[in-house]
């Protein structure tokens, strides 16, 4: 049998749904069913795209400041042979750079009494990479002037950290040394004039209001280690090949030198972001499950209802899989319906977001200046799979009463 075109099952189903007249009540079960899997569907997509986006963003902008691999003397003296290191690690597969650099704690003074703390950073120029990478961030000014800048050693400061103390490029910013120098009236800090040519921002407020930039040769010479640096850092081809390239560069350079990839570093912020993003999941797929307990409500007054038609149709011929067949359809359309207008909603906020940035940030907490929403193909696909899944199991107690009504039973009183 088919109506329309369509099996029985399927067409009698479609009817159940289009309750009218004193069966309008009915109707009202199925608009909280569809109503209530719409709002779980959409909420589960949005979240899990909000934490994808949000951890991803983070991990975007953690690359972008830092290198994938850090390569560091153990004894925390400074590495000597720089250069022979590095042409070893270049020989590693997916190696994209190795570069000498040097890192230090200082304190950021002007003349007008401003004063905070940062991490006076000497890059490699001669690196194409770091060139490359650091103009990407560069706002204001240029590469092309980090070098001597009327008679004065140029610096590039983070645009927060350059907020914080009132300057501009083309002004003075004086740097301290904790390491002072050691003279006649005892340890003096040691101090260096660094005129401002340019402004970075990398996105991240922890960065952009700690970080200067200099070129290796005046780092050197500020911090006072000579020939030495503060290690190496690699650049990969492929960043997720972290753990591998820093096992066997490891064991390439052995004791007593120290490989740390940019993922073991900030294991913890990623497993936070993680657990949050599955806790989230858990507790709005709850909303869903309201909606399957509206599903059931509606299928256990309709099977009350349709006793008298169930009986007919079984009297008819009408197989037992056949009945459920019709209510296990009517659950489904239900959360059909629900998944697919919850899942064009959700991806019709995603897609605003992501365009025009409507929800921003404070970047002094968050680190990102704004809302990311990122929905992967796997994502979507456990959000429809469950959802669908859940309503699959509402239907199967009432599709299941139904199928085992006795016609004889059912006539006899009807």
């Amino acid at each position: 049998m088919a109506g329309r075109g369509l099996p029985f099952e399927l067409f009698l189903g479609l009817r159940y749904l289009r309750a009218r007249g004193q069966r309008a009540s009915l109707s009202l079960f199925v608009w909280i069913g569809i109503g209530g899997v719409f709002l779980g569907v959409s909420a589960l997509i949005v979240v899990l795209a909000v934490m994808t986006g949000f951890q991803d963003g983070i991990r975007d902008k953690i690359l972008s400041a830092n290198p994938h691999i850090l390569i560091l003397e153990g004894s925390g003296r400074g590495m000597t042979g720089a250069g022979s290191l590095a042409d070893q690690v270049r020989e590693v597969k997916g190696v994209k750079a190795a570069t000498p650099f040097v890192l230090q704690q200082v304190l950021f003074t002007v003349s007008g009494g401003g004063a905070t703390g940062g991490l006076l950073r000497g890059v490699d120029l001669s690196s194409p990479t770091v060139r490359a990478e650091l103009s990407n961030h560069i706002t204001a000014g240029g590469l092309e002037a980090l070098g001597r800048a009327g008679g004065e050693p140029a610096i590039i400061l983070g645009r927060e950290l350059a907020r914080t103390l009132g300057v501009v490029p083309g002004e003075d910013v004086t740097v301290i040394s904790p390491k002072g120098a050691m003279t006649a009236v005892g340890m003096v800090p040691k101090m260096r004039r660094f005129r401002v040519v340019g402004l970075s921002e990398i996105g991240m407020y922890e960065y952009d209001a700690s970080l200067a930039y200099v070129t290796l040769e005046a780092a050197r010479e500020f911090a006072g280690l000579g020939d030495r640096v503060t290690g190496i850092e690699v650049r990969l081809e492929d960043p997720f090949r972290a753990k591998t390239a820093a096992r066997e560069i490891s064991s390439r350079l052995g004791f007593p030198y120290w490989v740390r990839d940019w993922m073991e570093m900030n294991r913890n912020l990623f497993a936070a972001l993680q657990l949050e993003k599955t806790a989230l999941f858990v507790i709005v797929t709850i909303i869903v499950l309201v909606a399957a307990f509206a599903i059931i409500g509606h299928l256990i007054l309709l099977v009350a209802e349709k006793r008298k038609e169930i009986g007919i149709l079984k009297a008819m011929g009408a197989p037992a899989g056949s009945i459920a067949a019709v209510f296990l359809s009517v659950g489904m359309l239900i959360g059909l319906v629900g998944t697919a207008t919850g899942s064009l909603f959700g991806l019709a906020l995603i897609y605003v977001q992501n365009n025009y940035r409507i929800i921003k940030l404070a970047g002094d907490v968050y680190q990102i200046d704004h809302l990311p929403m990122k929905l992967t193909l796997l994502d979507f696909l456990l959000v429809v799979g469950a959802t669908l899944l859940i309503s699959f199991l509402a239907t199967l107690s009432p599709a299941r009463r139904a199928a085992a009504l006795d016609p004889v039973e059912v006539l006899r009183y009807e």
